[in-house]
């Protein structure tokens, strides 16, 4: 057998990949390591409800172009992503807004918030930010910082605001309207009956083999005449080229799902986050809100960030000089791969949201013969 395109990988921008090039009349075979397709945007119905397995996944973008293409595989709802952020027994809304500043300081008007943070900052005195808690601070202030970043931040990164460089915090979004919209985004929502629904339509009429690691069937290959003109690999680059290099550094995380079938309403919100320290996870999430749900029971997530160790799932690219240098160098042993592509977040060691992995993907597929 052969085809045109090995595509290592049934997530968003291999499936993206795929379901183009087939439109160009090109034999393509995707394989993934794991026992589904979809990749992290992977959902399974759980108690009538649609559970977003690897985290919370809301679709936001402004670009008409992808917003209309991924329109032709699913008909999106009108959510709006407005978390709720928990700290000690305070409640707060996010994105930092006036509703933030309302409750945090019992303030009214864009002026008395603006003038709270700007002589928060103004005390602190800091003109040259020498590390992510200095940055953080010089950008909201002591109050929004402690609060809501501080506790948040080290959780997610295993290590202290005062040893993460500056540069991971370029801007803090303030925003002095009451909106809780956390997106700017023109587009915005989630796609009715979940997101492998979208992938299986791309994915319709070409060959997927599940439960499938790259090295071990390119073994299997051999032994059932199969060939390929082209490789998407869309995995870790330096796993690729079997770490020759060094290893890329990553952040995982570790979810902890609990069905509820008697609870209607866990947290009256889909994304809830616990920004002190000395809670362990992260975020709740309540899948159910994300689609308006009435189902009689409800299914919860607790996310919980951590260090990434080999055959964990790796989630966020650390992309501080020693790692940025580093893949610069795989990039450069990339290049020289004859009829090999290296696309997505692992492949090109890169946080994508999913607007951008579907323009890349296309842009990747445009550029084919």
């Amino acid at each position: 057998m052969y085809f045109d395109y090995l595509i290592v990988g049934a997530g968003l921008f291999g499936s993206v990949f795929a379901c183009e090039m087939k439109k160009k009349g090109r034999a393509c075979l995707v394989i993934d390591r794991r026992e589904h397709i979809a990749g992290n945007i992977y959902t399974e119905e759980i108690l009538g409800i649609q559970v977003h397995k690897y985290g919370a996944h809301i679709f936001h973008t402004s670009n008409k172009t992808v917003w209309e293409y991924i329109n032709q595989y699913a008909v999106f709802n009108r959510f709006v992503n407005s978390p709720i952020a928990v700290y000690k027994d305070e409640l707060y809304n996010l994105p930092f807004n006036m509703n933030t500043f309302s409750r945090m300081w019992n303030i009214r008007t864009p002026a008395e918030a603006r003038a709270i943070i700007d002589k928060q900052i103004q005390e602190l005195g800091i003109s040259n930010p020498q590390n992510l808690e200095e940055q953080a601070l010089s950008l909201a202030g002591k109050d929004v910082y402690e609060k809501l970043i501080k506790g948040y931040t080290e959780k997610q990164w295993g290590r202290s605001c005062k040893e993460l460089p500056a540069f991971i915090i370029k801007r803090v979004p303030l925003r002095f309207t009451y909106d809780n919209n956390y997106f700017n985004d023109l587009y915005q929502g989630i796609p009715v009956g979940g997101y492998t629904a979208i992938v299986n339509k791309m994915l319709d009429g070409i060959e997927v083999r599940t439960g499938m690691e790259y090295k071990q069937f390119l073994k299997q290959c051999q032994n059932e005449g199969i060939t390929f003109g082209k490789t998407l690999y869309t995995g870790m680059i330096d796993e690729y080229f079997d770490y020759k290099i060094g290893a890329l550094e990553y952040r995982s995380l570790k979810f902890e799902q609990e069905q509820m079938p008697d609870c209607v309403n866990y947290q009256g919100n889909a994304v809830v986050n616990y920004t002190e320290h000395r809670i362990p996870y992260t975020r709740i999430i309540e899948h159910k809100h994300f689609e308006f749900g009435r189902q009689p029971g409800t299914v919860i997530t607790k996310e919980y960030p951590a260090k990434w160790q080999p055959g964990d799932e790796p989630y966020y690219p650390v992309n501080d000089e020693r790692n940025e240098k580093l893949f610069q160098e795989y990039s450069k042993l990339a290049e020289k791969e004859e009829n090999v592509l290296f696309g997505g977040r692992l492949g090109q060691y890169k946080y994508y949201d999913m607007d951008k992995v579907i323009a890349a993907a296309l842009d990747m597929a445009a550029a084919q013969p």
